[in-house]
């Protein structure tokens, strides 16, 4: 494969989502197959991903405690 030229270089853009700024953690979380479920048909119901619906329903949680 050929390297490429500082001219193609520059005229190369990234790809992907853009940066919003605070990165968000990558972690692991185990849930029972029945609350997975119960999540992913919520979250299909709202129009989004259902780790953006888990994000949303803890970010509620967390607000009313504090």
């Amino acid at each position: 494969m050929p390297e490429l030229s500082d001219q193609q270089l520059t005229r190369m853009r990234r790809v992907g989502r853009p940066a919003t700024g605070i990165a968000k953690q990558l972690i692991a979380i185990r849930l029972s197959p029945r609350l997975l479920a119960a999540l992913r048909t919520m979250a299909a119901k709202q129009g989004k991903g259902y780790q953006t619906l888990i994000h949303e329903l803890l970010e509620k949680a967390i607000s009313r405690v504090a």
